[in-house]
């Protein structure tokens, strides 16, 4: 009997579980937002995401 022998059963259970039900899971867009009803602070975190995506595109073209 091998090291690993003992052990297959239980990684192959755990690899297949999924952390978070496929339910809960969102695809991290949020629709409802209002330009006319944003404080500054959103103003302000949607110029840094857009930021940061100009930077992530400029080093995926590298």
């Amino acid at each position: 009997m091998g090291r690993a022998h003992g052990h297959k059963t239980r990684d192959k259970n755990k690899a297949s579980l999924p952390q978070v039900p496929k339910n809960m899971k969102s695809d991290g867009i949020d629709v409802e937002f209002n330009r006319e009803l944003a404080d500054q602070d959103d103003l302000e975190a949607m110029a840094r995401s857009k930021a940061a995506d100009q930077r992530a595109k400029s080093r995926k073209k590298r």
